[in-house]
């Protein structure tokens, strides 16, 4: 007898057998029944708003460690080994591109407990000047969104590489100034209350300022081309990277003008 089944049996034009496919067994028609009829997204896309809700999260643990640390006045015996390991974690969130929460979150409470312990002593040899370089920071912060927010300048794929180079290459002169201050009372003078320490300061700002940049271009991309909304994590980690960045460079050019009396 002929199957009339459209699925198991088809037939040419000439009524001759073109294909025809094994019957599934009632295991594999138990599976096809359950499947979905459609496939869901994988992730949901990234947002502005997650962002914000990382930075503050990311920010806020950093705060509070630093805020802790101060209080307890814990000393470089604890901030030494949390800023290794801190340096250690934000490397590896770095090069691996890591979204992972803990990895992050634990960059914020080891360089908080740094910061703090090294406000601390800035704010005993300079009365105030953590509150000047916190208001600082923020105005940074501000005016530099607000030249990327109102498109007075967009970063481009070759400002990008200026500024990764410009800041490999203040990295390598700040590591040939502490070498050559072993030998040399203040090395190269570049972290010196001098002129050129002046200068280099400014820059390494403006160099924390070009970072916020990029780190907003990179955000504004990534929600475009609708990445996962876990990434919003590794967002928040550059955000936080800069605004340290730009904190402790301010905090150091201040003390070059503040009166330790």
């Amino acid at each position: 007898m002929e199957s009339k089944n459209p699925i198991f049996s088809r037939r040419g034009a000439a009524g001759q057998q073109a294909w025809a496919g094994p019957a599934p067994s009632v295991q594999q028609l138990n599976q096809m029944y359950a499947a979905p009829s459609y496939a869901p997204p994988a992730a949901r896309a990234m947002t502005i708003d997650d962002v914000v809700v990382r930075g503050f999260m990311t920010l806020g643990t950093l705060v509070v460690s630093a805020a802790l640390a101060w209080y307890f006045n814990v000393g470089w015996g604890l901030a030494a080994p949390a800023m290794i390991v801190g340096l250690i974690l934000g490397l590896i969130v770095s090069f691996k591109q890591s979204t992972n929460p803990a990895l992050i979150l634990g960059y914020s409470v080891c360089y908080g407990v740094a910061i703090g312990v090294l406000s601390h002593m800035y704010d005993d040899v300079y009365n105030g000047i953590v509150l000047q370089a916190v208001l600082g920071t923020m105005v940074a912060f501000g005016g530099t969104l607000a030249v990327y927010a109102l498109k007075i300048f967009r970063p481009t794929p070759k400002f990008a590489k200026f500024v990764i180079a410009a800041a490999f290459g203040a990295v390598g002169l700040m590591l040939i100034n502490w070498i050559a201050g072993i030998f040399v009372s203040g090395g190269l003078g570049l972290r010196t209350d001098s002129p050129i320490g002046w200068v280099f300061s400014i820059g390494m700002i403006l160099l924390g300022c070009f970072f916020l940049l990029l780190d907003f271009s990179e955000i504004e991309a990534g929600v475009r081309a609708g990445v996962p909304e876990r990434y919003s994590w590794l967002m928040a980690f550059g955000l936080t990277l800069s605004l340290v960045w730009l904190y402790l460079e301010i905090l150091r050019f201040i003390s070059y003008f503040t009166n330790n009396d």
